[in-house]
C-alpha cells in the first residue's frame, strides 16, 4: 500500500465536493476548501478517527469494505474507484450493473 498516493488521493477527492454536492448544509464557517473529512466519515459510515489516519498516512491497511465505503462517501466514479483499489493494493471487485454517482471528466 502506498500510504502517501492513497492519502493524496483522499485529499484530492473530499476537497473536490462541496458540501451541497453530498446533501449537506455548507453551514457559516468552512476553513476547508471542500468537505471536512468528519463528513466524508459520516457519509462513509466510519469513524472520523480512523478516515483521519488513513487520510494522514498513520492509519492501518482499509479492508475493500472500507474503501468501498469511502468510494461511496466520495461519490467516486468507477475508474476513481479502481484507482483507490490500486492504491491500496487491493483488488476491485466487479460490481454488476453498478451505477456511476458522478460523470466528471
Amino acid at each position: 500500500m502506498n500510504r502517501s498516493q492513497l492519502a493524496d488521493f483522499l485529499r484530492t477527492r473530499r476537497e473536490a465536493l462541496q458540501p451541497e454536492d453530498v446533501g449537506l448544509p455548507r453551514g457559516a464557517r468552512r476553513r476547508t476548501a471542500g468537505l471536512r473529512r468528519e463528513e466524508v466519515a459520516t457519509l462513509s459510515g466510519v469513524s472520523s478517527d480512523y478516515y483521519s489516519r488513513i487520510e494522514q498516512q498513520r492509519g492501518p491497511m482499509p479492508s475493500e469494505q472500507i474503501l468501498a465505503a469511502i468510494a461511496r462517501g466520495l461519490h467516486l466514479t468507477i475508474n476513481e474507484r479502481d484507482h483507490l483499489y490500486q492504491l491500496a493494493a487491493t483488488r476491485s471487485r466487479a460490481v454488476p450493473n453498478a451505477p456511476t454517482t458522478s460523470t466528471r471528466d
